[in-house]
């Protein structure tokens, strides 16, 4: 027989080994269409803010501390999921916009707290309504029971893999 070209679909059956294949194709598959998702996601957001000169952690920082109030820098950033200097830097960026100031916390002079100035509790009050319904309209592609069902089975996926981090640890 003659050098036949393989098909794409042999070449991939050839390179990979079988029995196992069906559920890291499936993982694999899954983590592809969860990064695509959160990419489209994070986009529409980050479009959302940058029309009031905000990255989507700045924002992140003014909305916790529009609904949670004054926070100490590492509650933000146990919160939003930035870098000890990257919250610092962050919050340097917020306070030369004259949006949020710190505060000395009077039980531990090393901490500081982040709270909102008026000109911060004024445009996260101005531009928050909008942006949710923007994240709402984003998720319109799943009814709200899609939408609970997504969150719950994200929530238990985001525990485990926690769960294995600690493991490896």
């Amino acid at each position: 027989m003659k050098n036949q070209p393989t098909s794409s679909r042999t070449k991939k059956s050839a390179t990979a080994p079988a029995g196992s294949d069906r559920k890291q194709e499936t993982a694999l598959k899954l983590w592809v269409v969860l990064a695509r998702a959160f990419d489209s996601m994070a986009r529409n957001v980050e479009a959302d803010v940058a029309q009031h000169d905000l990255t989507g952690t700045e924002f992140g920082i003014l909305e916790a501390l529009y609904h949670k109030g004054p926070m100490l820098l590492g509650e933000i950033q146990r919160k939003i999921l930035v870098t000890s200097g990257g919250i610092t830097y962050l919050v340097d960026r917020l306070v030369a916009k004259g949006f949020v100031k710190r505060e000395q916390c009077e039980e531990d002079r090393r901490a500081r707290y982040a709270v909102l100035t008026p000109s911060g509790q004024a445009l996260i009050r101005r531009i928050f309504p909008s942006h949710a319904a923007r994240i709402e309209q984003s998720l319109s592609g799943l009814t709200m029971a899609e939408q609970r069902e997504a969150t719950a089975l994200l929530r238990k996926l985001g525990l485990a893999a926690a769960e294995l981090a600690v493991e490896q640890d």
